[in-house]
């Protein structure tokens, strides 16, 4: 009963946070005269493909800006990161929403290892400044790739075992680890990293099926970017066009990967995980490179 009670507060919390969020971004617009309505389908066709490929792990910054850039829908690149965030703020959430819903992940482990990513970040925001982002990235990078190939091993060597489907969480020494690690990620999501690839590893190496890892990455995700979301909203840095058709989109993009994800069998899941770690882990190589 603790467990389910537990459950729906955090259910309950997400609600609130969409509304709140929906609430300040009506709030603002309405105070600031802003006209949502302004470029609603061009943003509604780039948050479903945006939204869509972040909930399968691809992520929405490069995405997105590629599309900003594509459709001139941001024309000064300074507001793209206050325009992205609260685009997509919403979305996340309801990424969320449902994973925790749809996904049977033990408690104790979600709420340990997503409060140990907040902390991280809250954390993050004062130490990574000095960080150099580019060796961040080559180190990121280069252990995604070859805990990607050692899945890849695994996976050929011993395919359709490795992972267990009535485990869903970690106890003991390991989900002190695990929230070492979530501490970490919580860190490296202040500098502008990801935490979908290593999250999905982390858990496939634990031996643990990896959809366990999409509602601890994803409330780590929401309650991050909710920490930050009036801030960013009631900012001079959003370019409004757009932004309501985005969410909308977005939503929308959330629950058809939704439906998607959670109908793969544990093969296919186990392929997928393995791609994102090499994507990612081959775009923060290049970030890292082009970055000056």
């Amino acid at each position: 009963m603790t467990n389910e009670l537990i459950l729906r507060s955090i259910q309950f919390l997400l609600v609130a946070l969409i509304i709140w969020v929906a609430w300040m971004i009506w709030q603002h617009t309405q105070k600031q005269n802003i006209n949502l309505k302004e470029r609603f389908w061009t943003g509604l066709w780039i948050g479903f493909v945006t939204d869509l490929l972040d909930t399968l792990g691809i992520g929405t910054f490069a995405t997105t800006t590629t599309l900003f850039k594509v459709t001139k829908l941001v024309d000064d690149d300074r507001k793209i990161p206050a325009t992205l965030t609260t685009a997509h703020v919403i979305p996340v959430m309801v990424e969320a929403l449902c994973f925790i819903t749809i996904v049977k992940v033990d408690i104790t482990t979600l709420v340990c290892m997503a409060s140990s990513a907040f902390a991280g970040a809250f954390v993050g925001a004062r130490i990574t400044k000095s960080w150099d982002t580019k060796q961040v990235q080559r180190i990121l990078g280069f252990l995604l790739i070859v805990a990607a190939c050692f899945m890849v091993y695994r996976f050929l060597t011993n395919p359709g075992t490795g992972l267990s489907e009535e485990i869903r969480g970690l106890s003991g020494i390991w989900l002190v680890i695990g929230m070492a690690f979530d501490f970490l990620v919580g860190l490296l999501m202040t500098m502008g990293l990801g935490n979908y690839a290593p999250e999905l590893i982390f858990f496939s190496l634990m031996g643990i099926n990896p959809s366990v890892a999409l509602p601890v990455m994803m409330l780590n995700a929401a309650m991050i970017m909710a920490a930050g979301a009036k801030q960013f909203i009631q900012s001079d840095r959003v370019h409004w066009p757009g932004v309501l058709g985005i969410i909308v989109g977005g939503v929308v993009g959330v629950l058809t990967a939704a439906v998607f994800l959670t109908s793969l069998d544990i093969n296919h899941l186990k392929i997928l995980v393995i791609f994102i770690a090499f994507y990612t882990g081959i775009m923060l190589l290049r970030a890292s490179l082009l970055r000056r």
